[in-house]
């Protein structure tokens, strides 16, 4: 075939993607294996039925033609009235603009804010594809770990240290994938003030702040951020929706304005039927409540069951559907115990690695399972680590 573009060839330079495990993990279950599956954030159950047959209702009464392409007006009602609650600053349907899920809300939001050559600072760890994201602009980006001893909060002066002159965004998460890490109120002020005195972006992921572990700040909410902040929001983990890929990105309206454009040259709007679901969805609140407290549940009852492993450590873990456990002192090479940990024992969890050098020496395990094979997976973790020192001796 011709020759590709250096612009898609260069998404995945390595050829790796992070996601080796979980891929092999998937492979054995789907040839009918009894694998615990612990590596994705994808539920175990379904959608509420009350969006279901909002859907339905939807698709047969017509709702099936093109939708403007910002989104639809209820729905973005309806986000903008999420965004009020999420960030804690009023925002109008100018303010937001209508995605297919998330990864495309960041997507929008590192084409909006930067040119070719541009550079970027991560926080991390960080949710697998943010590297792969800049690549795909054009723009290159500085790492700043976040210490793990520290509970993975960010740290300015290490911020600051990375700034570069062509330096024109900040990529945040909180409650952050991988490691559950809650930003606090004073790290967020610290951040806040590098943006308004070298005049940058933040872009800031907070689609799990339904699932957080206590307060949510978000950063857009802070003194001078509302015009220089873009937030990325989805339906996916709030509502249960993972599938449905909605999400939304809110900013200033000018940017929403430009951010429009991209959307004739990309979606081209969104499914009606989708949309109106969405839009009761958030109106109603469907699922919000329930999924919060399912996952709090979950996270207080494996980490319970963790409690006391000898040189297994909980690192961040305070919100969203992540438990992030420091395996070092076991094995440092983290990709190699997530193999082993699957060959010996069926459980299939993610390299920390795979999230930024970090988190290396750390593995990510999803409270996408229920309770009882949580505690299952808990007490072979154990069981593992235990002989692993074993063989290792």
């Amino acid at each position: 075939m011709p020759r590709p573009s250096s612009r898609i060839s260069g998404i995945v330079p390595s050829g790796k993607d992070g996601w080796e495990v979980h891929s092999a993990a998937w492979a054995r279950k789907a040839a009918g294996e009894d694998i615990i599956m612990l590596s994705v954030g994808d539920h175990d159950f379904d959608t509420p039925s009350e969006t279901i047959e909002a859907c339905v209702t939807a698709v047969r009464g017509s709702n099936h033609h093109y939708t403007p392409l910002s989104g639809l007006p209820r729905l973005r009602k309806a986000m903008a009235a999420a965004s009020s609650a999420c960030t804690g600053v009023e925002t109008t349907p100018d303010q937001v603009i209508a995605t297919p899920g998330g990864q495309a809300a960041l997507y929008a939001a590192v084409q909006a804010v930067l040119d070719q050559g541009d550079h970027a600072i991560v926080v991390a760890p960080y949710y697998a594809t943010y590297p792969n994201t800049f690549s795909a602009a054009g723009a290159s980006f500085t790492v700043v770990e976040t210490p793990a001893e520290d509970g993975f909060q960010p740290h300015a002066e290490m911020i600051r240290a990375a700034l570069r002159p062509n330096t024109r965004a900040i990529l945040i998460n909180t409650p952050n994938n991988p490691t559950g890490a809650v930003y606090s109120r004073e790290r967020l002020e610290q951040l806040a003030e590098i943006c308004r005195e070298h005049d940058l972006w933040l872009l800031s992921d907070e689609v799990y702040w339904t699932l957080g572990g206590g307060e949510h700040v978000s950063p857009r909410s802070l003194s001078g951020m509302a015009e220089r902040t873009l937030v990325i929001n989805s339906m996916s983990k709030s509502h249960g929706m993972t599938g449905w890929r909605m999400g939304w990105l809110t900013g200033p309206e000018a940017m929403i304005t430009l951010l429009t454009n991209l959307n004739l040259v990309t979606t081209y709007g969104l499914p009606a039927f989708i949309s109106i679901a969405c839009a009761e969805a958030l109106e109603n609140r469907y699922g919000v409540k329930d999924i919060a407290e399912r996952y709090a549940a979950r996270r207080t009852v494996f980490l319970d069951a963790v409690r006391g492993m000898n040189d297994v450590t909980v690192r961040g873990s305070e919100g969203g559907m992540y438990v992030m456990l420091d395996i070092s002192a076991v094995e440092p090479d983290d990709e190699k115990f997530a193999f082993a940990f699957l060959d010996k024992e069926n459980v299939g969890v993610m390299p920390g690695s795979s999230f930024g050098e970090a988190a290396a020496g750390h593995i990510r395990i999803s409270l996408c399972q229920p309770e009882p094979m949580l505690q299952e997976a808990a007490l072979r973790l154990r069981r593992f680590a235990s002989s692993y020192r074993r063989e290792a001796a």
